[in-house]
């Protein structure tokens, strides 16, 4: 398996706190079936600033103590930007990492609402050659209340991540329910772990492989794994025709 979101890099957000500590998960991960991560810092979400370099430094030193402990793990560089108005200016300037250095890039919105310029700033971001990835938007009450939002920004070309330990329940039952229902209507591409830690925000990702194909087949579990695969090779990912979440039947899951 690959984990294409990520806080493994250590000391720099609130993510693995230290060395040890990402070593831990690294084990954790190899664990589950995870042989590649991609490291997703935060990045200027009011908290945390991680520049392109300073992540791809950390991940070479995270690469070499995985070498040398004998973990079987490989970490590629990525980035967690926050969605701001100066974004795709910040991309031009050298400051925003895509995932893998890839033309795939993470945007994450603020939990509690959807920012009124987001479907501009996403045609934006498409129109410099780029592919957003909303992260986690189960987890969005914007998204939550009115789930058409997602669906347009889908159906005009962005793609979404959700969360393992969303599809496990992990986040609530109303997140469960919500996260089905985005998978169910074609509205999400990758499955991921946004692991933290090894405790309290662990990775859930062979948990969460094995709930999708029970509930809904091998092939869908083909679908998010090959899609984490062809996106560290800068190809294009496999989509459905997007729906949208049928609202009486959305709250009726709640």
């Amino acid at each position: 398996m690959i984990d294409i979101h990520c806080h493994i890099l250590p000391g720099v957000d609130d993510g693995a706190k230290h060395m040890s500590e990402t070593l831990s998960m690294a084990k954790k991960a190899v664990e589950e079936g995870i042989d590649t991560i991609i490291a997703t810092p935060h990045h200027k979400n009011g908290k945390y600033e991680n520049s392109k370099a300073e992540i791809i430094k950390s991940v070479i030193e995270v690469n070499e103590e995985l070498q040398k402990e004998g973990i079987h793990l490989k970490i590629l560089p990525g980035q967690e930007p926050a969605i701001r108005g100066e974004l795709v200016e910040d991309y031009e300037n050298g400051g925003i990492l895509t995932l893998a250095e890839t033309k795939y890039v993470f945007i994450e919105l603020p939990s509690g609402y959807v920012p009124g310029y987001t479907e501009k700033l996403l045609y934006d971001v498409q129109m410099k050659g780029l592919i957003p990835i909303i992260v986690h938007p189960e987890r969005n009450a914007g998204f939550i209340e009115r789930p058409e939002l997602l669906y347009q920004l889908i159906k005009n070309g962005a793609l979404s991540q959700v969360t393992a330990a969303s599809v496990t329940g992990h986040f609530g039952k109303k997140i469960k329910s919500f996260t089905h229902q985005l998978i169910e209507a074609n509205l999400t591409h990758f499955v991921a772990s946004d692991a933290h830690n090894h405790k309290t925000r662990p990775f859930k990702m062979a948990e969460a492989l094995d709930s999708i194909e029970e509930r809904y087949g091998v092939d869908m579990v083909y679908l998010f794994t090959e899609n984490a695969a062809l996106l560290v090779e800068n190809m294009n990912v496999m989509k459905e025709i997007p729906e949208r979440v049928k609202r009486k039947k959305f709250l009726g899951l709640f």
